[in-house]
């Protein structure tokens, strides 16, 4: 049968949103999106790889999709932000297919994890800004990530992330700004985050740290992989970023990209798209 495009699925009782665009004969390149944003943060990096010929499915993901919003805590671990990447992929009908999966932020912990336990399902796998757990974890006993990560522990608070939220919502915003994002994309979290209801969802991801599987810090990975980093982050210091070498045992490349904000596929989207092209095109 021909391929269809696919505006939603379903994982766990829950229902996803997805952006499926792009020639639909096209190789796939799923794209994750991170914290605090949709689907639409690939706005700008999509229509270059469309240009190339490839489609692209964009996901909202678990807590940023209105029907795919758990309260516990423990339905945000990686264990299951992976499983639905894997319910993605068979209802794309890509069962005996691989994709190529490309991921910002909180996606490319998604991603990792999804590269460590379903390889046989991705042909690439392009990183953006955060390496492996392992790594990023080692590489903050060398530097100053633990004090970067200093969020992490504030969203561990119960309640009060969502109350500054829904009360002092300029607070969160002057965090945001102060990381790189221009009025544009504090304006976006305020419509697509704020008001549409996902922030207590996005924030669920932090706080299911504590219940990461242990081995989640040693998962290797076998896929074809780039790293893309830029020296302007404020969120991901370039320790971990050195390290994650260490966790692939495929070929490997480190992209930094110079003068760009943590936010790169908004900010820096010719640049990515490059390196996901390039990453991609190996596996021709």
């Amino acid at each position: 049968m021909p391929p269809a495009r696919v505006t939603s699925f379903v994982h766990e009782g829950l229902t996803f949103d997805v952006e499926d665009s792009g020639p639909i004969d096209g190789e796939v390149v799923v794209l994750l999106h991170g914290f605090p944003q949709r689907s639409s943060s690939w706005r700008r990096v999509a229509p270059l790889l469309h240009a190339h010929g490839y489609r692209t499915v964009a996901p909202d993901q678990r807590g940023y999709s209105p029907g795919a919003r758990p309260t516990r805590r423990r339905d945000y671990t990686v264990q299951h932000l992976a499983g639905d990447v894997r319910a993605l992929l068979d209802a794309l009908g890509t069962a005996g297919e691989r994709v190529h999966l490309v991921g910002h932020d909180w996606g490319a912990v998604i991603g990792w994890g999804v590269a460590a336990a379903y390889p046989d399902r991705l042909r690439t796998f392009t990183a953006v800004s955060v390496p492996p757990t392992g790594a990023f974890v080692r590489g903050g006993l060398r530097g100053p990530q633990l004090l970067k990560s200093w969020y992490i522990g504030a969203f561990q608070l119960p309640r009060l992330p969502e109350l500054l939220a829904g009360r002092k919502p300029e607070a969160l915003e002057r965090v945001l700004r102060s990381t790189g994002m221009t009025k544009e994309d504090v304006a976006r979290f305020r419509t697509e985050i704020l008001e549409h209801g996902a922030f207590p969802g996005a924030i669920g991801y932090y706080r299911a740290l504590p219940l990461a599987a242990r081995g989640s810090f040693s998962a290797r990975v076998r896929v074809p992989t780039t790293l893309v980093w830029s020296d302007g982050d404020t969120a991901v210091d370039r320790a971990g970023v050195e390290l994650a070498s260490d966790y692939v045992d495929a070929p490997y490349e480190l992209v930094v990209l110079q003068g760009v904000s943590h936010w790169v596929p908004e900010h820096a989207p010719e640049a990515l798209a490059e390196a996901v092209l390039e990453r991609v095109g190996s596996a021709a």
